[in-house]
């Protein structure tokens, strides 16, 4: 899959294109029926298929709201990889992008820039200034210039509607389990392993302190799986602040099950399974470290390990 970082860089397919549009934060289920229809239509056309998305996200530059992302950039187009799409072209949203009316948007970038003859979005899709333009605008100047639209509506699972503020949400209240069944898998965050206060292996439970440019880190203790170096780990999580030691900054460390080795500088990835607990204050360590135990042996139930 071909990944291009701004019109700049954007050298037209030899013919047309099927195009999608979208923020695709997540690439959560409703995201996935997009894409996959993307896909179909492009075989269908003989035509490569793209994907038009925005970095950042256009509420931040907008609606000057705080907006804390899914994924990272990588994370998004690497799982938009997973399906076979031929390119991936990322638009820097800033004010002079922003200010295009929605006609504009229609003419200039997707009939003259990108010759989409077949146009997918969500169904609640906005473009243009103002986010003036949506589906209508889209389907009426769709006979004149000769594409056409198919706006998507949202997926319901077990009578929710889908979406990636539902998911921030979730995540953000650490409801994980709610978060990877709308997502369509689990919620992963990335980061390097950097070296912490040693307090997890003062207590017995040596941990991997991870530092992560993702947005939203689920707060409490968790079961996890710790990839490093492409190979899996069963592992516990913990988010939160150590309020036992009154600290204030959130930490994310990772104990990880039957590796005995030194990970400092190593790029760590963590998969999040099922939330043990709310983090809480204990009157000792030694308190903690009891807990830490019991949380211990339910991600060893979970995984079928052995002593």
């Amino acid at each position: 899959m071909q990944v291009i970082n701004g019109f700049e860089k954007y050298r037209s397919f030899p013919n047309d294109s099927i195009l999608a549009i979208g923020n695709f934060d997540g690439i959560h289920l409703g995201h996935q029926k997009i894409l996959h229809l993307l896909e179909e239509k492009a075989k269908n056309h003989a035509l490569p298929s793209l994907v038009l998305t925005f970095s950042p996200h256009p509420e931040k530059i907008l609606g000057g709201k705080i907006i804390k992302m899914i994924q990272t950039l990588d994370q998004r187009v690497r799982e938009i990889k997973k399906i076979d799409i031929k390119a991936v072209l990322i638009v820097p949203f800033d004010e002079k992008f922003s200010s295009l009316s929605g006609q504009d948007f229609i003419q200039k970038i997707v009939v003259n820039t990108l010759k989409a003859k077949v146009v997918i979005v969500g169904e609640n899709f906005r473009f243009g200034k103002n986010r003036e333009g949506d589906t209508s605008l889209l389907r009426q100047s769709a006979s004149r210039f000769n594409f056409q639209v198919y706006s998507i509506p949202p997926v319901v699972k077990d009578r929710m509607t889908v979406s990636s503020s539902l998911i921030r949400s979730s995540l953000q209240d650490g409801k994980i389990e709610l978060a990877n069944d709308l997502l369509g898998r689990l919620y992963e965050i990335e980061g390097k392993v950097i070296k912490g206060k040693s307090r997890g292996k003062a207590l017995g439970f040596p941990t991997a302190n991870i530092e992560t440019e993702n947005e939203i880190i689920p707060p409490g203790v968790f079961i996890t799986t710790a990839w490093i170096d492409s190979k899996s780990f069963p592992s516990l999580t913990n988010v939160g602040n150590r309020p036992t030691f009154n600290q204030q900054e959130t930490i994310i460390e990772s104990f990880i099950i039957n590796l005995n080795k030194n990970l400092y500088g190593e790029k760590i990835k963590i998969n999040f399974i099922k939330k043990i607990r709310n983090e809480m204050k204990f009157k000792t360590p030694d308190d903690l470290s009891q807990q830490i135990k019991k949380d211990f042996e339910k991600a060893k139930d979970y995984f079928s390990l052995k002593s």
